[in-house]
C-alpha cells in the first residue's frame, strides 16, 4: 500500500492551502477559476476572458498567478486537438491539487488510510484492533526510513534524533513541544475528533505510528510514551532510560 506519509517539503501543507485561499480571494480570479474547472477541457486565456468579462491581458496575469498557486496548469497546445497554423496558444486546466486548510491541523485521511489498509491486509486469527495497531506501525516505520534515508543522519543519539523528529511531526500537524533537550511532547493530535469517539483505539494506533517512525530513523535512544492530557495529543518522545527503546507496543505481528 502507498502512503502519503513520506517526508514534507520545506512549505508546509497547510502554508500551500493558505496561499491558495489567498490568490483565491481575488473576485476576478475565482470566476476564471471555477470557469476552467467547469468547462472539464483546456481552456485559452481568450475563453477565460470573454466569461469574465475582461480583456485576455488581463485574464493572462489572473491566470499565471493561480498557475503560480499551483491551482492550475498551463501549456500550450491547440484546444480540442484542431492543428492550427502558427504558435500554439496557451491553455489552463486545473491543477490536481486539494486544497485544505484546518487549525490546528487535523488529519482523519491518515487514519482512514491505515484502517483501510488494515481491512485490506488483515491476517489470519489477527482481531481488527491488532490490524489496525501492526499497520499503524509498519505506517510509520514506512516515514521514519524515508525520512533517515533522505536525511542521511548517521548515529542518532535521543537529542538528534528528537530534532529530526521535531520537524517531520510539525509538518504532519502534530506541533511538537521541546521541553527539553530529551522530550518533545505533542500539543496536537491530528486525529483529535476521532479520539474523542474512541480514545482507546485511536490513541493506540497514534501510538503505534509514533512508535514506528522511531524505529525507522532507527532512534533507537528514544520512546514513544502514552501519555494522555487534556487537550494534547496522547503520546510524548522520551529519551529511554538507559538508552534502550521501549517504544514498540505490543501487535501480535
Amino acid at each position: 500500500m502507498t502512503s502519503d506519509l513520506t517526508p514534507a517539503p520545506p512549505q508546509a501543507p497547510a502554508a500551500s492551502g493558505v496561499e491558495s485561499v489567498t490568490v483565491l480571494a481575488d473576485e476576478v480570479r475565482r470566476r476564471l477559476y471555477g470557469f476552467i474547472r467547469r468547462a472539464h477541457r483546456p481552456v485559452t486565456r481568450e475563453e477565460a476572458a470573454a466569461d469574465a468579462g475582461i480583456s485576455a491581458k488581463l485574464a493572462a496575469f489572473h491566470l499565471d498567478k493561480l498557475v503560480a498557486a499551483e491551482l492550475l496548469t498551463s501549456r500550450y497546445d491547440n484546444p480540442g486537438g484542431i492543428r492550427k497554423v502558427g504558435r500554439k496558444p496557451k491553455v489552463y486546466e486545473p491543477a490536481d491539487t486539494e486544497i485544505r486548510i484546518s487549525i490546528p491541523e487535523r488529519r482523519p485521511d491518515v487514519l482512514a488510510e491505515i484502517l483501510i489498509d488494515a481491512v485490506l491486509d488483515q491476517q489470519q486469527g489477527e482481531d481488527a484492533q491488532l490490524a489496525a495497531l501492526r499497520t499503524a506501525r509498519h505506517r510509520g516505520e514506512e516515514l521514519g526510513a524515508a525520512t533517515r534515508a533522505s536525511n542521511r543522519p548517521g548515529r542518532l543519539g535521543p537529542e538528534r534524533a528528537l530534532t529530526l523528529s521535531e520537524s517531520v511531526l510539525e509538518a504532519h500537524g502534530f506541533e511538537p513541544d521541546r521541553q527539553a533537550p530529551t522530550e518533545v511532547r505533542l500539543l496536537n493530535c491530528p486525529f483529535h475528533q476521532l479520539a474523542a469517539r474512541s480514545p482507546e483505539l485511536v490513541c493506540g494506533i497514534n501510538h503505534s505510528f509514533l512508535g514506528g517512525f522511531l524505529t525507522g530513523l532507527q532512534a533507537s535512544g528514544v520512546d514513544a510514551v502514552l501519555a494522555p492530557r487534556p487537550g494534547r495529543c496522547c503520546v510524548e518522545l522520551r529519551a529511554a532510560a538507559g538508552g534502550a527503546s521501549r517504544s514498540a507496543p505490543a501487535t501480535g505481528a
